[in-house]
């Protein structure tokens, strides 16, 4: 399925230019319609303390900074976007939130891909907000590293792959970015011996079915030894210089945190490169 729409999720001045880049990239390539997002909160937070009622410049000092944001945001999305001639269009939202991950879901579940950037150090408070475009959507999100410096194009991927429903859902729903790319790599981590596969074919099933849509597929089988497998996915893409990563996206439920050790959360915080997750 080609990326027909794709949003971007412009949370602040930081990420805009990264998301916009990327975006914009894509939307060119696969000659999409562009929607960008941003929201700002529609009641400030400190305005709900008790007792005093606030003077009303100050009222009238945060807006003033908020439309200047909204503003700024408005221009260099719009700017790029009539550059490199794509459709697209403007959404402002005003949320109880004030997030733009949390308040563009419900824009998000009438594309075919959303783009959002990943936090840096120390805001690990938003990642919760991340995570939900992903659980919550229902569309896949690629998220773009805060230290990429620009949208280079996707020549070498790898898909971590662990035969879950997930993991399957993020394979398909990248298959535009896998098509173009030069090399895909399927990367199982302590695959296991069973009636279907053993540990060394692991990934095969997979591959061939990616192969028959023009997919250049190749096959990793790797063991953690004890180190977590997050840290085997992150090496393997640093060694290989991927530009992208596909993977499925997990709750945290205890159990889900056992059986897979966090690999979601410690990925959203620590991602070597450009990664598509679904869940």
């Amino acid at each position: 399925m080609p990326y027909n729409t794709i949003l971007a999720v412009l949370r602040g001045e930081n990420d805009m230019e990264r998301v916009i880049n990327r975006a914009v990239s894509l939307a060119g390539r696969y000659e999409s319609h562009l929607i960008g997002l941003h929201a700002e909160p529609s009641v400030n937070i400190s305005y709900a303390a008790p007792m005093e009622i606030p003077d009303a410049t100050v009222f009238e000092a945060d807006e003033a900074k908020a439309r200047e944001r909204v503003s700024e945001i408005h221009d260099g999305f719009v700017r790029r976007c009539e550059a490199e001639g794509i459709s697209y269009e403007w959404r402002p939202v005003k949320s109880m939130s004030g997030d733009s991950a949390v308040s563009a879901i419900s824009s998000a579940r009438c594309c075919d891909l959303i783009v959002a950037q990943q936090e840096g150090p120390g805001r690990e408070d938003d990642y919760d907000d991340l995570e939900a475009l992903v659980f919550d959507s229902g569309r896949p999100v690629l998220f773009v590293p805060y230290i990429e410096a620009e949208a280079k194009p996707i020549k070498t991927a790898i898909i971590a792959w662990n035969d879950t429903r997930e993991a399957a859902r993020a394979a398909f729903d990248a298959m535009p970015l896998l098509k173009s790319a030069d090399t895909v790599e399927i990367l199982t981590v302590d695959a296991e011996n069973n009636a279907e596969q053993s540990a060394t074919t692991a990934g095969a099933a997979i591959g061939t079915a990616l192969t028959r849509h023009g997919v250049n597929v190749t096959l990793n089988s790797q063991t953690s030894s004890g180190i977590p497998i997050a840290a085997v996915i992150e090496n393997r893409a640093a060694d290989t210089q991927a530009d992208l990563l596909v993977m499925g996206a997990f709750s945290h439920s205890r159990l889900r945190e056992f059986l897979f050790g966090g690999v979601t959360d410690t990925v959203l915080k620590s991602m070597p490169c450009l990664t598509l997750m679904s869940r």
